[in-house]
This record gives structure tokens, sequence and C-alpha cells, in this order.
């Protein structure tokens, strides 16, 4: 696959939203959203349509994404409000001091959650505008709140318009470091993290009503009887008190989802017509991904956790670079999201990435695709600690969970992972495979989970 030489260090547009499910864009199929600026990127560079998260909970995820290394390595392994203690700091070599050592300018803007004393000026971020400024500025133009009068499940915004939600606070402050970057003579990066569509998803009009609950049909992975998987899945519908919803409680859930995602989704054209006219786009490297997805209905269950769904663990990933990424092309190799990032942007950079980054580099890997599976990882949040890793293959999904029933998935006739052959009897030997490849794995990247007892789970029949 034929690609043009690039120049010397290019800019870098990060874009890292939260939680953005891999089958909410237009141009990875999804039958009616509206995603025009995603489609855009889709087009005019490359879709990764098998990126996957190293872990599917949020400081993790962006932990990885600056260390370039699993949390196993870099220590962070739930979010920092549950009973595990994070890092007193960050020790490893960075993404962002990387980038700044070669003499990059670097802006921020929105979303940290990595460590509450530790923040992106910390690494080399010269100019950090955090989200919580929104909500001084929302107070200062007179405006209400936010409201929160239905929970986790999200709600119209009646105070503000779109152009003054916190998405479009975003897309001005992202701009604006932009034109700063675009007076000086540095290479920049510039990284825009907003919370959406994380929920709830609290959306002014006309994006809370874009998607009408009659037109939403329900996600292929629903309804799923839970049949023959680990009870904590049945105690998460409990504990959120959906146990007993039907597809009419979760269609609006939904509407407001993906109309928050369509809300980002023109904020982000705002971003990248800036770039067009400030005459910036055909050596600049835009990136757009999120830390996981969202089960927003799928198997019946809401937000993340004990689970390794696709919907979860699989993430959008867009990437052009004219001078660099061949336009309109589709890639179906796996990515690991973060750690693959961490290194391709410091090789699109011209650094040699840190010996500890564990990713490898996706401008070398669209050529020439190397992995044959991809593997993911989660060690607990809100209700405790519970080990899980998965590997998958583009047809065998085997996820492991140390005190629990493990899951085996066949992909190619159960793509919306219903059906756990993990104890059926004919698939004993594929169960064997994958339990092996994971064993494997754990023992190359030494995974803290790996002891005398665990290795006898995964190394018998």
């Amino acid at each position: 696959m034929a690609m043009s030489q690039p120049n010397s260090q290019p800019n870098i547009l990060l874009v890292h939203s939260d939680q953005h499910r891999y089958d909410c864009v237009g141009s990875a199929g999804h039958p009616f959203i509206q995603t025009p600026s995603l489609d855009r990127l889709a087009r005019e560079g490359v879709s990764y349509t098998h990126a996957f998260t190293p872990i599917p909970v949020c400081t993790p995820a962006r932990a990885s994404l600056l260390t370039g290394t699993w949390p196993s390595r870099h220590g962070f392994i739930a979010n920092a409000d549950t009973e595990v203690h994070p890092p007193a700091s960050i020790t490893l070599p960075t993404l962002y001091q990387c980038l700044h050592e070669a003499g990059y300018y670097m802006g921020q803007v929105g979303k940290w959650q990595v460590h509450r004393t530790m923040s992106p000026v910390t690494f080399g971020v010269e100019d950090y505008i955090p989200e919580s400024d929104y909500r001084e500025w929302r107070a200062a133009q007179g405006l209400e709140p936010k409201p929160h009068k239905n929970a986790f499940f999200g709600e119209i915004d009646p105070y503000v318009t779109p152009d003054q939600t916190a998405l479009a606070w975003g897309a001005n402050q992202t701009i604006s470091l932009l034109q700063k970057a675009a007076s000086g003579d540095r290479p920049f990066f510039l990284r825009w993290d907003p919370s959406e569509p994380h929920l709830p998803n609290i959306v002014p009009e006309p994006y809370a009503s874009l998607y009408p609950s009659a037109t939403i049909p329900p996600w292929p992975s629903y309804p799923d009887p839970l049949t023959n998987k680990p009870y904590i899945q049945h105690k998460q519908r409990h504990t959120w008190g959906i146990d007993q919803w039907t597809w009419e409680d979760w269609a609006p859930v939904v509407g407001r989802y993906l109309g928050e995602i369509t809300l980002l989704d023109h904020q982000l054209g705002r971003i990248l017509t800036e770039l067009d006219r400030l005459g910036l786009a055909d050596n600049t490297l835009v990136i757009y991904t999120a830390d996981h997805g969202d089960l927003c209905g799928g198997h019946g269950l809401i937000d993340k956790h004990f689970v390794m769904y696709d919907e979860l663990v699989r993430v959008p990933l867009l990437l052009r670079w004219p001078q660099g990424l061949p336009a309109n092309t589709r890639c179906d190799a796996f990515v690991s999201s973060a750690l693959d990032l961490a290194t391709t942007l410091c090789s699109a950079a011209g650094i040699t990435p840190p010996n500890s980054f564990a990713g490898v580099n996706l401008l070398e890997e669209l050529a020439q695709p190397t992995r044959a599976d991809i593997f993911s990882t989660y060690y607990g949040n809100q209700l405790g600690l519970f080990s899980q890793r998965m590997v998958r293959d583009h047809k065998w999904k085997y996820v492991w969970n140390a005190t629990a029933e493990d899951e085996l998935y066949n992909l190619d006739q159960d793509p919306s992972e219903i059906i756990n052959l993990a104890a059926h009897p004919d698939h004993r030997d594929d169960l064997q495979q994958m339990r092996l490849k994971l064993l494997a794995w754990m023992g190359q990247t030494k995974d803290r989970a790996l002891n005398y007892w665990t290795r006898g789970q995964l190394s018998s029949a």
C-alpha cells in the first residue's frame, strides 16, 4: 500500500472522547446516526475497524495512552473513587514528555482524569484548559447548571442552546489553541478530551429529540438472558435498578446518547474547518478515538464494568494525515488503541519510542499487519475487585473470569455474544486454545494476576 513521504514532525490533533461505542459512527455501519465529520475523517483517512482498549475504565485507559504501557505496568487499574489506591506518582516515560522534548508546542482541553495532583502541565503541556472551567463559564453567562433529575439516565438540558454546551465550549477552546499554535514556528500537539458521550446524556434540543424513541430498534445484543454467564452481570442490572426494563425504557436513553454523539460530531466539524482555514490540514495527523465504549442497553446493561463485550472494549479509531496516510482506507487489523497510539505518535514525530512502550507503529502495521489476536484487561470497579482478561481473534472471544464462569463466544455465529460456549463439550479444544494464548500473553506482559493458581486454571483442559 503506497503512502506519500511526509514532512518531518507533523502537527498532531487528537480528539479523545469518553465512552463512545465503536458501532455508533455512520461510516462504521450504524444505520441512521448522523456523524458527517467522523465520516469525513474515514473518507479522507484510515478507519480501523478492530481497535480495542487495553482496559475499559477511564483512568487506567488514559494512563495507558500517556505511558504507552499496560495497566499492570503503570499501576492505575481502577478509577480513583474506588477501593484501589492509585500510584502516588507516574515515573514511567510518557508520550507527552517525548513530544515536549522533541520541540512540540503542547495544548490540551477538557478531561484529564489520570492523576489527581500531576496535571498535563507536569508532563510538558504549556496550555491546559480543564473542563471544570466550563462550569465557571456557564455560570458567568447567567445559565443554570445542568439538570440532574434523572440520575445517570439522562434528560433534556433546557437551559442552553447547542452553542452553549460543554461540547461547543470545548471546541471553542481547542480552536483558540489551534490558532495560537498556527501563529508559532513549532509543530504542535493539541488534544481535546470531551467527557461526552459518557452518561448521563444531558442534551439540549434539537439534539435531545433528534432520534425519537419509536425509530430506535434494539441493539443486536438486546435482549440477553445472561444464561450461563457470571452472576455479577445479573447483579449489575439489579444494582442499577434496570433488571425489569423493557426496550421502551431503554430507547429514550439510547436516543439521547446518539444525539450527544451527533452534537460532538458537529463540534469536531468546526475544528476541522478551522484546520482547513489555517492551511494546516495537509501535514496534521488528526486522530479520533475514545477511552472505551458504553453498553447503553446492550445486553440489558448500562455504563461499563465486569464485562468484556465488544460494545465496551471496542472503540472507534480514525486517522487522517494527507501527507502520510492513504485516504478512504479501511483497516481490519487488530489495534490496541491507547498503546499503539502512544508508539505511533512518537514514530510519526521522528521520536524513538521509549523501551517501555508496548504498542506498535500503526503507520507500519497498515501496510503489513502482524497481529492475529488482541487482548484487554479489567481489575474491578464500583462493586470491588474482579479480575478479567480477554483474548479475541476474528472468530473467537475468550474471557477469563478469575472468580466466576469463563466466557467463550463464536463471533462468526454469534457476533452479539449471547451464547456462552465455555462449558460446551464440543468446544473444549477451542476453549483450551484460547486459554493457552491468554496464558502466554500474561506471561509475556508480566501480568500480576498470573501465579501458581491462576496458571493452573488457564493451563487445565
